[in-house]
């Protein structure tokens, strides 16, 4: 323990050195102590139960800063641009996916239509609405605003899933409300994007769905073919795919980051406070939905982190596909970090909150954020 407080001392350290620096007009030369604040209190983390589950989100931040000092570094290697990565990346992510799932997950479909229904409705009629709202509020240039829509129109991410169980929430209708939406999602994403992100860039509807298609329903269908006749077998892939998955998301970050770095300069915060309140009022209507409807307070749960979470590699992905990495693509990139952090905080809040309605099992909040 005393390592940890050491290292988070360090960190404290750091972020003195950069204030002073800043204070200074030294802020470009202060990247290695940015740098060191993030990684040095990711490791702190580990050593507190309730903090290790940011470890993760740290890291990532540590990435994005190096990505916006050094930026040379994430564009190109050789004669190979790093963007070309995004794609299989996204697949291979998508794969992993897969390997946690089975049929039994659409299940529920049958088990809880009325819980689905709403949950899948209100997460394809929330979060795009509220994009395109503040898309059009926000005064971006509209490549930049269409990427706040594409995040909206996107379907949930797993990460939902770990949030649902450590907040005490329905699990099993978590994860077939992820398995419906994602499954929905050739059709539904690009058919809302072109009614609503139409009116700031020109969107292709069926190279969408070929591109959702082939990043998403491909990839996840092997994922659980594999995980139905193969992974019991593949013992070692199977402890080793969390790893795999969360190191993509970085990397498609950081590509995005550097291939961004001018247009968040300019607009960064303005672009993270926007991403802010979509996600946070993602929540509040998600769970205001169910209370709508009468559900049980662990279903009212459910559809706060439903709606409120989302796809964030896939809304990259597609932003790659359309050439507009760097614009499009910006706030998908600071989505999914962020909505890790706010999920975790919710997800800690409701398992220490009563739920008067029913007797839940309790679950060790360890490790809240997982991918995107």
């Amino acid at each position: 323990m005393n390592l940890y407080k050491i290292l988070a001392g360090l960190s404290v350290a750091c972020l003195v050195a950069v204030a002073v620096m800043g204070l200074q007009g030294n802020i470009a030369q202060a990247g290695p102590f940015f740098i060191a604040v993030f990684v040095l209190m990711a490791i702190a983390f580990q050593g507190f139960k309730l903090l290790k589950g940011f470890s993760y989100t740290l890291m990532i931040f540590a990435a994005v800063t190096t990505a916006m000092y050094y930026p040379q570094y994430f564009l190109q290697v050789g004669d190979m641009k790093l963007a070309v990565l995004i794609t299989p990346l996204i697949q291979i992510i998508m794969f992993g996916m897969g390997t946690s799932m089975s049929i039994d997950d659409f299940a529920g479909v049958i088990k809880m239509p009325k819980g689905v229904f709403i949950g899948v409705f209100s997460h394809f009629i929330i979060m795009p609405t509220i994009g395109f709202t503040l898309a059009k509020l926000s005064g971006f240039p509209p490549e930049i605003a269409a990427g706040i829509i594409l995040i909206g129109c996107s379907p949930n991410g797993m990460a939902s899933n770990v949030i649902s169980y450590l907040a005490k929430a329905n699990l099993a209708l978590s994860i077939t409300i992820t398995a419906v939406s994602t499954l929905l999602a050739p059709v539904f994403t690009p058919m809302l994007m072109k009614l609503l992100g139409g009116a700031f860039i020109k969107i292709d509807v069926l190279k969408m769905m070929w591109d959702i298609f082939k990043m998403v329903i491909i990839p996840i269908g092997a994922g659980i073919l594999f995980n139905k006749y193969l992974l019991k077998k593949a013992t070692l892939l199977e402890k080793i795919m969390p790893l795999i998955s969360m190191s993509g998301i970085a990397v498609i970050i950081v590509i995005i980051t550097a291939a961004g770095r001018n247009s968040l300069l300019s607009i960064g915060l303005e672009l993270l406070l926007i991403v802010l309140i979509h996600n946070l009022l993602g929540y509040t209507l998600g769970y205001w939905s169910g209370r709508l409807f009468k559900m049980p307070e662990r279903d009212c749960r459910t559809m706060a982190i439903e709606v409120g979470m989302q796809n964030g590699g896939l809304a990259s992905g597609l932003a790659k596909e359309m050439g507009k990495m760097a614009t499009v693509g910006l706030a998908p990139a600071i989505f999914g970090p962020l909505m890790n952090i706010t999920g975790s905080i919710l997800a800690t809040y409701w398992h220490r909150k009563k739920i008067d309605d029913e007797i839940v099992p309790a679950a060790e909040p360890e490790t809240p954020v997982v991918g995107s």
